[in-house]
């Protein structure tokens, strides 16, 4: 039976909306962790300790969320970041909408890989050793882009949903397994 290839979820990223209008200056001045320079970029970055976390905050009362190592924490970053605005004065009403957009996973497929074959073999694949030492896939279905390593490791993105990044790492190892490019 071949080994399982391993794989660990490295950053989860989700964008987040509320119904407010969040005035960053004030939030910047009662929030002794926040970093705000708008004449540098226009949103106020945020750090939560639970879940580690960090949070850029937008004055429409958009957010994005970034660091997370799995998607269910995402409600607990954002109840964290609203109870912080809530803090500083600001109303925030509503449920807040969260949209997990991106995970990526670091993994190992336990074999060497033949860059040059698998060029040869994968569709949809870019490999140019000169610019990059690893080759770009893009997985059709389901839809995910891995960076392969002659090492045999892997890096897996462009998923939302922890179940889907699973079954693209294991759909991998098979169909490269299935042509031959590892044990």
């Amino acid at each position: 039976m071949p080994k399982r290839p391993k794989y660990k979820i490295e950053n989860v990223v989700a964008s987040v909306e509320v119904d407010a209008k969040i005035d960053l200056n004030l939030l910047a001045r009662k929030q002794r962790d926040a970093e705000y320079n708008p004449e540098q970029f226009p949103g106020l970055m945020l750090r939560v300790k639970n879940p580690k976390a960090t949070i850029l905050v937008f004055n429409s009362g958009r957010m994005v969320i970034t660091g997370l190592r799995r998607e269910s924490e995402a409600a607990n970053a954002v109840e964290n970041v609203i109870a912080k605005i809530r803090k500083a004065g600001i109303t925030v009403s509503g449920t807040p909408k969260i949209t997990i957009q991106n995970i990526v996973a670091s993994g190992d497929l336990h074999s060497r890989v033949d860059l040059d074959m698998a060029q040869m073999a994968l569709e949809r694949c870019l490999y140019e050793p000169e610019v990059f030492p690893g080759l770009i896939y893009r997985m059709k279905t389901p839809k995910a882009v891995f960076l392969i390593f002659s090492s045999g490791r892997i890096v897996c993105a462009g998923t939302n949903k922890e179940t889907i990044t699973r079954k693209a790492i294991y759909l991998l190892a098979d169909h490269m397994r299935d042509l031959g490019l590892i044990e």
